[in-house]
Parts: structure tokens; sequence; C-alpha cells
């Protein structure tokens, strides 16, 4: 089948697109290359993918209306993972615009693509950030998440009413993951397993917020 991901040069767009293309799928990557982290990271991991058979890559934000219109218009995946979105807890309070044009107005776009352009299925990430102030461990998906303490959280939480509320409206079948710590080869070095061990290999200590 035909599958955008977005996000595809991201740790886990990369490694979702490799295993889509290893079972035969057809997939469309997209990726703006923001420079949140280093974005020769990036550019590697597009290396495994680029040559790739079913494989092709598209440099575009999601955030940009028109483009990703005229994407759904074309290429009408019948299935789209949705991983783009300006990460970080912490960088929110530095750029709060970042979030809104990457998580809500990018949101926005792909889900607006997936009413017109026909699509089956939509997944996409949310964060285990939606859990906010809530004390009851271990968290649980029928927890209260109404109390998101980052604007990164707010934006996750905002995505899973929109998801919801256009999974009543137009029957789109959609799938939120909130997804926890992820880390592995080729992960995102502002992760706590890369920040960690460069500081122990420094010999620096480990500052806890």
């Amino acid at each position: 089948m035909k599958v955008l991901v977005t996000g595809a040069a991201g740790f886990i767009g990369m490694h979702t697109a490799l295993a889509l293309t290893a079972r035969g799928d057809e997939v469309i990557g997209i990726d703006n290359l923001n420079s949140y982290y280093d974005p020769a990271l990036k550019q590697a991991r597009l290396g495994r993918l680029v040559g790739r058979p079913g494989f092709r890559f598209e440099p575009l934000d999601v955030a940009d209306r028109p483009a990703m219109a005229e994407l759904f218009a074309r290429e009408k995946p019948a299935r789209v993972v949705h991983l783009a979105a300006q990460a970080g807890v912490r960088y929110a309070a530095e750029n709060p615009a970042a979030y809104i044009d990457a998580n809500l107005v990018g949101f926005g776009n792909i889900l607006e693509g997936c009413r017109h352009g026909g699509a089956e299925h939509l997944v996409f990430a949310s964060s285990s950030s939606v859990y906010g102030s809530n004390a009851d461990r271990p968290f649980r998906e029928a927890q209260d998440a109404s109390h998101p303490l980052s604007l990164y959280a707010a934006t996750k939480r905002a995505n899973e009413l929109m998801a919801h509320s256009y999974a009543h409206l137009y029957r789109l079948p959609v799938t939120g993951l909130r997804f926890f710590t992820v880390y592995g080869p080729w992960g995102r070095p502002d992760m706590s397993l890369f920040s960690f061990t460069k500081k122990i290999l420094a010999g620096e200590p480990i500052r806890l917020l």
C-alpha cells in the first residue's frame, strides 16, 4: 500500500519507513529538516532511506497548507503515519510559535489531507506528557489528561482532541500513540540517554530538573 510518513528524517520516522519498505509498502517520506538539533543527523538518517526500493522523499513542512493539500491530492496515500512535530518540553518555553505552527497548524493540515484525500487510517504520535499533573501511577489510557504542564504537552493533547472530532465527524479511523521516552540507535541527541552518557564519559555531573 502507499503510506505517507511525516517526520521521515526523525528517529522514529526513519525506523518506521525502513520497516514499511522492508515489507513492500510504497513510502512517501516528508520532513522539513529543521535545526532543532543538528540537521546532519537527519540527513544521515535519510541516507539510509534514499535509494531504497519503494521510498521517495520530499522536503516539506506540514505547516505549509497549500503544499500539504497538493501532496495529498497528488499522492492519495492509503495510510498516514504522522510523526512530524516540534519536539522537546523545555524548548517550548523559548519558542512557542514553533509548537503552534508544527503541532497545531501542521496537524490540522494532516487531518484535512486525510479527510479530502480519502486516507483509510491515520496513526499519529502523541506523548506521555499529556498526563501532566496526574499523580495516579502507573498511567492508564483512561486517566484524566486535562492538565498538561507544558505547551508541548498541551499541543499533543489538542492533537488527540482534534483527531477525536475528525473521527466522529468524518468517520476517519485514527490511532494516537502516547510515546514515553523512546530511545535506540539513531536517536535524538537531546534525549536523556544520550545526554547522560555524554556527561558520564566527560566526568561531568548530571543535572536533574
